[in-house]
Formats: structure tokens, C-alpha cells, sequence
């Protein structure tokens, strides 16, 4: 009896079981990360914006998350000209929907050793596309424009009504930029995703990489994952003890990793320099905006902090007490033939990388102004916030303290380890 070639229908089913899994990862993955932007947001109050944009921001926010563009703009008519400027990741948007599309993405390979190259590739395409399709969707929603009023006493409404510059304000997500950024994050995503999990196959051209990539990476994302615990508690702490709650749920559900991974670098003895001005400023800690609000351009470290509140000097300690143990959770993780150097090496590596990408994605801009012929800002209608790191010598930093740590942690993992076994 001749051997019968598979038949097409099974081909088709194991497709449309793909494509399933890749929607079911799409629907959780922006489910989850437009529940978190609503939410700060309505903590934030932006649920009383006027002509119900409310949907449209939450839309605005989550295409930010996901590594899109918007762009804001405003007129005031013939008279006036008006400036935005908006460049800020809602990281805490950003973390959810990582962790659900990574958990999705991993799930229907968990029970795998290996898996082809070819096979890995087309699982992310269909993700792929079903992704870009929504984000295109969302974009087309984010965009909106509105009024802001100048007083009811004010001889500029009348004026403004008079000749038809009343001061507009509005955004628009870039669908161009949008799309390819947004790729880019779902790439990192995905990537990050396989190379953290222990249960996840690798090609088997690339399974040796575990044992050098795998360890570090997952050391990684422990550490920022810490970070953002010990964040969440002290934000449950400060609502619960020092009021303005609404405040305090819109900076955890909006931005709490924008907060929390930049004191990692701060801890670690880093330097970020920014600037808050006007009424336009994002919710942020009283000592954070204590310290940027009155200067052109303010120096942000745990010195400066701690001349507004001593209690900054904690930065220190967990940054302490976390990254060495970053680093023993890797080398516990890592072969038992691995030298001590190695460890420092990787670990040093691992941790200039990640602080690379906490500076880059940590980042904050935004400018609202209006200038009403030309003669400057509105009083109340003009702001600005900035957050901006020393890039580099935060990075060197990081490959110091990564250094130091690794061989710390190696020799605190020595006794631990299995000789021989990679438990990455």
C-alpha cells in the first residue's frame, strides 16, 4: 500500500488554528491595554473633556503605548497661533499589553522543545498582520479636536468669539509612523517573549544561544518587573496616606514604569535633566515636580531629590539590594561551567542594554502653548513638562554597576547551581 501524502484540510485546520491564536492575542492584547488607559485616564479626569473626546484619548493613549505617533495641534483663529509638542510613552499602558500579547504569543508553544524557524516566522506574520489591521483602526479613531475656554469674565472670549478665535486644541495619531513603530514594538515584544521563557522552543539552530541570551534577558525583566512592585506599593501607600487618590491610580495606571525604571537609573547614580511649567504638567510625584518646576532646565538625581525629601536616599538602597540580586538570579540560571567573569561580562552587558532602553522609552515631552498675536503665552493655557536623560553616562553606569554585581552574583550562586545544567 502506497503512502498517502498529508491532505490539504489538515494544512488548512492547523492555519486557521494559527490564525486564531494570533486574534486571540490581538483582542487580549489591546483589551487590556485599552481597560488600563481608561482607567487612569478617568482617574486623571479626563472623562469630563468636552465633546465626548473621551474615547478618542483613550484611543490617543493606547496608540502611544504601542509605540505610535500623535501629533497635537490648535488654532485660534486668524489672530492666534498655537504650538503642541507630545512625545511620552504610558509605560504602564505599554507593560500590560506586553505581558498579555508575549503570554499569548508563548501559550500555544508551551508543551514544545523546538520549533522551526519557518514555523516561528509565521506565527508572528499572522500576529503581525492582525495587529497592524488594529492599530490602522485605532488610529483612524485617535484624533479629535476641541475648545478651551478662557473664562466667562474674560475680555478675550468675547473678542475670541467676535473674531472667530477661540483657541482649539487637538491630536491626530499618525497612521505612517504609527504602524512601523508599532511593529517595531511587537517585534520586541515577541523577541523578548522567546527568549525569556524557559518553556519557549527555539529554533534548534539557536538553542545554544539560551545559555548565554536566556539567563540575562530573563534577569532583566525580573529586575524591571521589581522595580515596578516596589512602585506599585509605595503609589498604594501615598493614595492611602496622603490623599488625592484619583491622582495618585492615574500616575500607577498610566505611568508608573515611567516613574519607577527611571529611579533604577537614579539609584544606580545616574542623572536626568528636564523642566515642568504651566498647568499642562502629567500627574508626578510633589517631590519629582518640586525639583523640575522654576529652572530652565533642572538637574534630576538622588541628590537633588533628597535636598526636597531625605527619604530619595532609598533609591540607593533597593537599587543595592535588586541588582545584585538580578545578578544571582541569572547566575543561578546560567551553566555551572560559566566563569565568574563571564557572569560580569553578560551582566554588565544586560544591564547597560536595559538602561539604554529605560532612557530611550522614558523619556518625556510635552508643550502646550498658545500665543495670541505673537506676544507670548495665555496665562493658564501655556505648559510644559520634560523629562530627558544623560544618556550615556547613565548607559556606563549601568555597565558598572552590571560588572560589579555579576561577580557578586556569581559567587552567591556558586553553591546553588547544578554543574552542567542550564536552567535557562
Amino acid at each position: 500500500m502506497s503512502r498517502q501524502p498529508p491532505t490539504p484540510r489538515r494544512g488548512a485546520a492547523h492555519g486557521l488554528r494559527d490564525w486564531r491564536d494570533a486574534l486571540v492575542a490581538v483582542v487580549a492584547g489591546f483589551a487590556a491595554m485599552l481597560a488600563v488607559a481608561a482607567a487612569g485616564l478617568w482617574a486623571a479626569g479626563a472623562a469630563d473633556l468636552p465633546g465626548g473626546a473621551f474615547p478618542r484619548v483613550v484611543a490617543a493613549v493606547v496608540v502611544l503605548a504601542a509605540g505610535g505617533e500623535v501629533a497635537l495641534a490648535g488654532d485660534a483663529g486668524f489672530l492666534a497661533r498655537s504650538q503642541a509638542e507630545l512625545a511620552v510613552m504610558p509605560l504602564s499602558v505599554s507593560l500590560v499589553g506586553a505581558l498579555v500579547v508575549a503570554t499569548a504569543f508563548l501559550r500555544p508553544l508551551r508543551h514544545r522543545a523546538v520549533a522551526g524557524t519557518r514555523e516561528l516566522l509565521g506565527r508572528f506574520a499572522r500576529l503581525a498582520v492582525l495587529w497592524l489591521a488594529a492599530l490602522a483602526g485605532l488610529t483612524a479613531v485617535a484624533r479629535t479636536t476641541f475648545r478651551i475656554p478662557l473664562g466667562e469674565d474674560s475680555p478675550l472670549t468675547d473678542i475670541g468669539e467676535f473674531l472667530d478665535a477661540a483657541p482649539r486644541v487637538g491630536f491626530r495619531a499618525e497612521t505612517g509612523p504609527t504602524l512601523l513603530y508599532g511593529l517595531l514594538w511587537l517585534i520586541g515584544v515577541a523577541a523578548l517573549a522567546l527568549l525569556v521563557s524557559r518553556r519557549a522552543p527555539l529554533p534548534p539552530r539557536l538553542v545554544g544561544v539560551q545559555e548565554v541570551v536566556r539567563p540575562a534577558a530573563y534577569a532583566m525583566v525580573w529586575l524591571l518587573l521589581a522595580y515596578v512592585v516596589v512602585g506599585l506599593c509605595a503609589g498604594i501607600v501615598v493614595a492611602v496616606t496622603q490623599g488625592h487618590p484619583g491622582r495618585t491610580f492615574a500616575v500607577i495606571l498610566l505611568g508608573l514604569p515611567n516613574l519607577a525604571w527611571p529611579a533604577l537609573t537614579l539609584g544606580m547614580g545616574a542623572t536626568w535633566e528636564g523642566r515642568v511649567e504651566g498647568p499642562f504638567g502629567l500627574p508626578m510625584p510633589q517631590v519629582l515636580d518640586s525639583v523640575l518646576r522654576g529652572e530652565d532646565r533642572a538637574t534630576l538625581n538622588v541628590a537633588t531629590l533628597a535636598e526636597q525629601d531625605a527619604r530619595a536616599w532609598w533609591l540607593v538602597v533597593v537599587a543595592a539590594v535588586l541588582v545584585p540580586a538580578a545578578a544571582f538570579l541569572m547566575a543561578a540560571r546560567s551553566p555551572a561551567r560559566t566563569r565568574p567573569w563571564q557572569h560580569a561580562l553578560r551582566m554588565g552587558a544586560a544591564l547597560a542594554l536595559t538602561v539604554l532602553v529605560v532612557c530611550l522609552t522614558g523619556r518625556i515631552a510635552a508643550r502646550v502653548g498658545l500665543s495670541l498675536l505673537g506676544v507670548g503665552d495665555l496665562e493658564g493655557l501655556g505648559g510644559e513638562v520634560s523629562l530627558q536623560p544623560r544618556l550615556w553616562a547613565a548607559v556606563g553606569i549601568g555597565l558598572g554597576w552590571g560588572i560589579v554585581a555579576g561577580l557578586l552574583g556569581a559567587l552567591l550562586a556558586a553553591p546553588v547551581r547544578r554543574r552542567g545544567a542550564v536552567k535557562g
